[in-house]
């Protein structure tokens, strides 16, 4: 009887064996599948080698930008500077999350006493059931979770009432009152949103941090709130004794401007922006049950660098060099030409974010057009101590931030891609921008096969 119980075991462990298809080999435990997909906007840098900084020739910038050659991974990258279309979605949505938030609290608060009218009541946007399990939740949601102290996700079921006269009832005037100045700071007497309660709140974790100290991840893990509406006054405040208003007042908002690069934003700012798109595009994903896509991020100085090289090794800038002119006698960029003459190259200001001829790579207005935040701060001796591969150096504790790339208010010198100029992380310019990069995953082998002829 022993022998035919212990017969029966076994063979239900080997049909068990059997059932998982491996045969009791080892065979490993697949992930999802995963396709590598160029995210919309976006085009592929190859990774390889080139040498970075100035040249030898360049006396007084070899003094914070000396020459070495180093090694970036693969990557995307933005084709244009983020836009001012692409940086309202954004604004947008913050602005949507806090009136949502606020309304769930109002309606928490009130308890459904109150009956609405034609457009129901605040109780239409109470929170979802606090039990949702986080992995169900979509982009919305999971940002909720992350300030809402009850862990509540919102609902983003119903639309927001914008017009005063269709307020459903009191708790719900008082609420969307509360996000408007006041009729004394309005000039002209309109209801104006107030933009300083349009914040984003999200949290980080320093993983080189982490990784080196062997301490508990969560004492590296900081907290960022961050007001997320472009500082449109810049046109103004950067030249005094110059009529700029028109700029400050509809660059950011008139349609005539959508594709043009975002100006007013800091680097705390464009940090802000690129977590946001992470959690939005991989919300998307995940209600797909798709594999998430690595973080959106600012690049590197590094991978700003090469990027902006597009392929030419010691080029002096993204079209290679050493002028600023084709051979029709066109400028190649927007910037300062001539001692001055903003309106050489036909542009006093900014131009669309598609504008000139890209590079090998794809990319627009490297050079010129806005001057672009980077993950790096300024350091004058960087390069000495610079890893030669993937190499950056971020300091919290400094808060000047690199910029590169020159912008249209800009000498050509600034143009020129080895050329380091920094700002201020809490400061925002008119003609400081940004762009993004994230990275690649997937075969090495097929990101270089793309790699530009040179």
């Amino acid at each position: 009887m022993m022998k035919k119980i212990m017969f029966i075991i076994a063979a239900i462990v080997l049909l068990a064996s059997c059932g998982n298809g491996d045969r009791g080999q080892l065979v490993g435990v697949k992930g999802k599948k995963w396709h590598p997909v160029k995210p919309h906007g976006m085009t592929l840098v190859p990774g390889g080698s080139f040498v970075m900084g100035k040249s030898d020739f360049d006396v007084a910038g070899l003094k914070n930008a000396p020459t070495k050659t180093v090694t970036v991974r693969s990557y995307y990258m933005d084709e244009t500077a983020i836009t001012n279309s692409e940086y309202r979605q954004f604004v947008n949505w913050v602005r949507d999350s806090v009136i949502r938030q606020k309304l769930a609290e109002e309606a928490e608060f009130s308890g459904g006493g109150e009956e609405g009218g034609r457009g129901g009541s605040i109780m239409d946007f109470a929170f979802k059931d606090s039990q949702l399990d986080e992995e169900d939740m979509n982009a919305y949601q999971r940002y909720s979770v992350h300030y809402n102290p009850m862990k509540q996700p919102l609902n983003w079921k119903p639309k927001i009432i914008w017009k005063k006269k269709d307020y459903p009832d009191e708790s719900y005037v008082s609420v969307m009152d509360e996000m408007y100045l006041s009729p004394d700071e309005s000039p002209t007497g309109e209801r104006i949103l107030d933009v300083d309660k349009f914040i984003y709140n999200y949290t980080t974790m320093d993983v080189g941090a982490a990784a080196r100290s062997g301490t508990n991840r969560t004492d590296h893990f900081k907290e960022h709130e961050v007001k997320v509406y472009p500082d449109t006054a810049v046109w103004v405040k950067d030249f005094h004794y110059s009529y700029n208003e028109p700029m400050h007042n509809n660059y950011f908002w008139h349609a005539s401007y959508d594709d043009y690069p975002v100006v007013g934003v800091s680097w705390e700012q464009a940090k802000a922006f690129s977590n946001w798109r992470t959690l939005y595009h991989n919300s998307y994903r995940k209600s797909k049950s798709l594999q998430t896509v690595p973080e959106y991020r600012l690049p590197s100085e590094a991978e700003w660098e090469y990027a902006a090289r597009g392929g030419l090794d010691g080029s002096t800038y993204p079209w290679g060099g050493p002028y600023t002119k084709n051979d029709r006698g066109c400028f190649l960029a927007n910037f300062k030409p001539n001692r001055g003459d903003y309106a050489a190259d036909m542009a006093l200001y900014t131009v669309e974010a598609k504008s000139y001829e890209p590079n090998g790579y794809g990319l627009y207005n490297m050079s010129g057009n806005v001057s672009e935040w980077v993950n790096s701060s300024y350091e004058e001796t960087a390069y000495d101590f610079y890893s030669t591969i993937n190499p950056n150096a971020n300091n919290e504790e400094n808060p000047r931030k690199v910029i590169r790339g020159g912008s249209w208010k800009d000498v050509a010198y600034y143009l020129q891609v080895s050329s380091r100029d920094y700002e201020y992380a809490d400061s925002a310019r008119s003609y400081i921008g940004f762009r993004t990069v994230q990275d690649f995953v997937g075969d090495a082998q097929e990101a270089n096969l793309r790699r530009p002829a040179k």
